[in-house]
């Protein structure tokens, strides 16, 4: 009964935590109480073999756990995000505060189209970095180009994890360093023949665009007392936010960036030569198990990588059910493999290297790749081209006015070496 009332207290916490920014502090010591009752719970099952209540309460603290860990990483990422906004310190210039007057004047009701046209022409918004669009579409102020950018951070979980460069190009290619320089012994009267020179290796990221075209009516525009400007952003954040995060895990590359998953080597196998990564795919380290994840195989996945490619941003990356399933699991020893963070501004940990959650990961299953582990930040690498442009178009379907926005965006693996896929698999 007990356990019981502790379970309940439990998910009132999980409950109240999640409507509000939170006390990192008190989910803290929330995780660590139901990681006890948790682990206790567990050595009942095992006392009592075949439990179904104590499976159901095992199943329901497993994801209140999974909630509060969740709730932790996520006020951690606002945390460092509030002690570092994008623009801080920053003032307008007049000209730049006249100029966004204006602009939001235009959006809201069509008029001034002169005066910004002139604006753009005299330079105002050299200093930005989202052009205006020749045929006459106006881009966004600099707030909203950033409030957009902040909410993707916080949003999509990639964003977190890769490393995200600003490019001004059609697309991206890096050059690799392939090795390759040959050497000799020779005597002291011996011939010299030639040797080999090392070689480079070409590699173009993959790009695209994605778009929202949301439709407002004129008389909304004019009479709405909210910040239009601002309602939009958050509409559109959380559209572009999804399709992001889904390319950035799965995208196959055509017309979107290539997602993290699809560099293993039957896929790169299939490509032209000339398509193929440089350093080649991401190696594999089995589970162990035809359909499970096992302690063994979470072990070998660490050190699956030489240690010249484990750095102290090393992680496991997985969606939320794959993370309930490996807090369940113990080493030979009897210790659990999951340990619940100490302190504010840490993770969970898993084998004494962060646990972070990737939505879009596969579940367990036979033959999936439910696991990642390495450095995301040097694997990984997001492109943004430009910023997002917004168009005002009043004209081609009255009486709504359309706010046709876009995002060139590219993403592709940067370096194979950082990362380890986990197959369930059987080791050959």
């Amino acid at each position: 009964m007990n356990s019981i009332v502790n379970s309940r207290k439990l998910r009132g916490i999980v409950a109240v935590r999640a409507e509000g920014p939170g006390d990192i502090k008190a989910l803290i010591e929330g995780v660590n109480r139901g990681f006890e009752e948790f682990k206790a719970t567990i050595d009942d099952q095992l006392k009592a073999k075949a439990d179904v209540v104590v499976d159901e309460k095992i199943e329901r603290i497993n994801a209140d756990l999974g909630k509060m860990t969740a709730a932790i990483d996520e006020l951690n990422a606002r945390q460092a995000l509030a002690a570092n906004p994008a623009g801080e310190g920053e003032q307008d210039t007049p000209e730049m505060a006249e100029y966004k007057a204006k602009f939001n004047a235009y959006f809201r009701t069509g008029d001034g189209e002169s005066e910004i046209r002139a604006a753009n022409r005299s330079g105002v918004m050299a200093s930005m970095s989202v052009g205006s669009d020749p045929d006459g579409g106006y881009t966004a102020p600099v707030e909203w180009d950033r409030q957009i950018t902040d909410k993707l951070q916080i949003v999509s979980q990639m964003r977190q994890y890769a490393t995200v460069q600003t490019v001004r190009g059609q697309g991206f290619r890096h050059l690799y360093n392939l090795h390759g320089a040959g050497s000799g012994w020779v005597g002291e009267t011996a011939g010299r023949p030639e040797t080999n020179t090392a070689q480079f290796g070409a590699y173009e990221f993959a790009f695209g665009e994605v778009y929202a075209n949301p439709a407002l009516t004129q008389q909304i525009l004019d009479d709405s007392e909210i910040d239009i400007a601002a309602w939009h952003a958050s509409e559109v954040q959380l559209e572009f936010a999804a399709q992001e995060g889904t390319a950035f895990v799965n995208g196959n590359g055509t017309s979107r960036p290539k997602g993290v998953l699809m560099y293993d080597a039957t896929t790169e196998g299939g490509l032209p030569a000339n398509q193929q990564h440089p350093l080649g795919p991401v190696q594999e380290i089995n589970a162990g198990d035809a359909a499970l994840l096992t302690p063994d195989g979470l072990v070998d996945l660490v050190y699956g990588i030489p240690s010249e490619r484990v750095t102290s941003n090393s992680a496991f990356y997985a969606n939320r059910a794959t993370h309930a399933v490996i807090r369940k699991m113990k080493d030979g020893q009897g210790n659990y493999l999951w340990q619940p963070p100490f302190q504010a501004g840490q993770p969970a940990q898993v084998l004494g290297y962060a646990a972070r959650e990737l939505a879009g990961m596969p579940d367990v299953a036979a033959n999936a790749l439910p696991v990642i582990f390495g450095d995301m930040a040097m694997a990984y690498r997001i492109f943004d081209r430009a910023g997002v442009r917004v168009l005002r178009d009043p004209y081609t379907n009255k009486p709504y006015v359309m706010f046709y926005t876009t995002k060139r965006v590219g993403g592709g693996l940067w370096n194979p070496e950082y990362i380890r896929y986990h197959r369930v698999a059987v080791n050959p």
